[in-house]
């Protein structure tokens, strides 16, 4: 084998991100109250950042560099600062400690922090506690009281018991047999709500069932050897294969709909209303016209410290020091540039997507028009990415409510008289087209089509299936009222 050394020259395009870059993509795509997060902790790690708000009385200081004179900003307290950079005795003495706390003030902050914990909300009572709780009322042999707690902690959130008895046997680890199982499970499923403790749909309803529930025998007969024929709504078969009329069935199913298919879903953790605070504001003024801005009022006003902008030009500054400062004082510049960025990129965005959809604002969630990031990207003189960015889990009120700024694309299609139509439109047709039909004899899906094509809209079969299906919409067959 001959080995040999040799040069060559070869062309290649590489991509390279700056971190200044990287950064100010991150900080666009972060919604309002994660920005507000970054920049408390930037705040808080990088000593050259200050807050104006919070340095000035009035709420206004000088920018970075050479603006209207502020108010005297106090001097800084100890902080990171000192435990990086090994200081001379003369520089050590540029530092003042801050004026102390007092113990009353750090006594009120305690005391607010505790009234603030003993207003949180409590832990729920959970699913799998109720069960344990009852269990403690029935007298029974400690192994199946054992057993049943186990099967307890097992059962999943719909109270559903997915595990097979064996495999509890195994797992509980302990000596015992199919038969204390099988009568462990029997006590789980006595417990409230009915139908705990279940393997099967069909369980869980049969075990509901008392001997006073209405149409008992019909339900019991229905549940145990029919249940798949009720659920493609095969009422004429179960009819033909029981014997029992029609009207008796329907009547039946109408007790059968007040039984719970998931008796665990009830203790389900309510987490409350979930709070969107929206990046824009929309608001119609007299002319009609839409203005977008920026909910950024409550938002730091940032800029650099003027304390260590001095110490940088001073020139008997410790070398070490300098070089640490001038470092902290680029990326406090880095962070307020992509954040003017950000805000200058959200709001060309944002009045580009609102000027196309004003037909939207103005007539309804019905009249979107088919709009896709590509279009926005164009109109304001960027990468699509950077609209994907932009829009990413941002939201924004207006006159018609609070939307994702994703909810204004989409794609469309065009009617038999070329025009573009949106496929949210198609969705709100395809509703009404549904809630107009004969229950009796409910439109198929490729009769739909064919409503659609009479309306002068030109969609495919697989198309309204689609959406059929997202809207959670049943097939005609089910849909079908005897």
């Amino acid at each position: 084998m001959r080995l040999d050394t040799s040069q060559q020259m070869r062309t290649e395009m590489r991509l390279r991100m700056a971190p200044r870059m990287i950064q100010s993509m991150e900080i666009l795509q972060l919604p309002i109250m994660a920005l507000q997060e970054k920049i408390e902790q930037e705040l808080s790690e990088n000593p050259m950042l200050v807050d104006l708000r919070e340095s000035s009385p009035t709420g206004e200081g000088e920018g970075e560099e050479g603006g209207a004179p502020a108010a005297p900003e106090p001097e800084p307290e100890p902080n990171e600062f000192d435990s990086l950079i090994n200081l001379d005795e003369n520089w050590s003495e540029l530092y003042d400690e801050g004026p102390r706390r007092s113990r009353a003030s750090l006594s009120e902050e305690g005391d607010r922090k505790q009234d603030a914990m003993q207003n949180m909300a409590s832990r729920p009572r959970s699913f799998h506690d109720s069960l344990t709780e009852q269990l403690c009322f029935d007298d029974c042999d400690p192994v199946i009281r054992q057993l049943a707690e186990y099967i307890i902690y097992n059962l999943d959130d719909n109270g559903y018991l997915k595990l097979d008895l064996h495999d509890v046997i195994r797992d509980f680890g302990g000596e015992a047999t199919l038969e204390q199982a099988e009568e462990a499970l029997r006590m789980v499923q006595k417990l409230d709500p009915p139908g705990v403790g279940a393997r099967d749909l069909r369980e869980c309803l049969l075990l509901q069932l008392t001997p006073e529930t209405p149409s008992h025998d019909v339900l019991r007969t229905i549940i145990s050897n029919h249940l798949d024929d009720l659920q493609h709504n095969r009422l004429p078969a179960i009819e033909k294969k029981t014997g029992y009329p029609l009207s008796t069935i329907k009547e039946a199913l109408e007790h059968l709909r007040r039984l719970n298919p998931k008796p665990g879903a009830s203790f389900a953790v309510d987490t409350g209303n979930k709070y969107v605070v929206p990046d824009l504001i929309v608001e119609a003024d007299e002319h009609g016209n839409y203005e977008v801005r920026l909910v950024d009022d409550h938002m730091p006003h940032l800029s650099i410290s003027r304390y260590y902008q001095k110490q940088l030009r001073n020139k008997s500054t410790d070398p070490a020091a300098r070089e640490f400062i001038q470092k902290r004082i680029q990326s406090a510049r880095w962070l307020i540039e992509s954040i003017e960025q950000r805000r200058n990129t959200l709001l060309k965005v944002a009045r580009a997507i609102i000027e196309h959809q004003k037909v939207f604002l103005d007539k309804g969630p019905e009249f979107i028009e088919p709009l896709k990031m590509q279009q926005i990207a164009d109109r304001v003189g960027v990468h699509v990415t950077t609209v994907s960015r932009a829009v990413d889990d941002k939201w924004v009120q207006t006159p018609r409510g609070i939307f994702p700024l994703k909810r204004f694309f989409g794609g469309g299609t065009t009617t038999a008289g070329g025009e573009e139509i949106a496929w949210d439109t198609i969705k709100q047709k395809l509703l009404e087209i549904i809630a107009k039909e004969d229950k009796s004899n409910p439109l198929s899906d490729e009769e739909i089509v064919e409503e659609m094509r009479r309306q002068e809209l030109v969609v495919a079969r697989r198309t309204v299936t689609k959406y059929r299906q997202a809207l959670n919409i049943l097939s005609s067959r089910q849909r079908r009222q005897f």
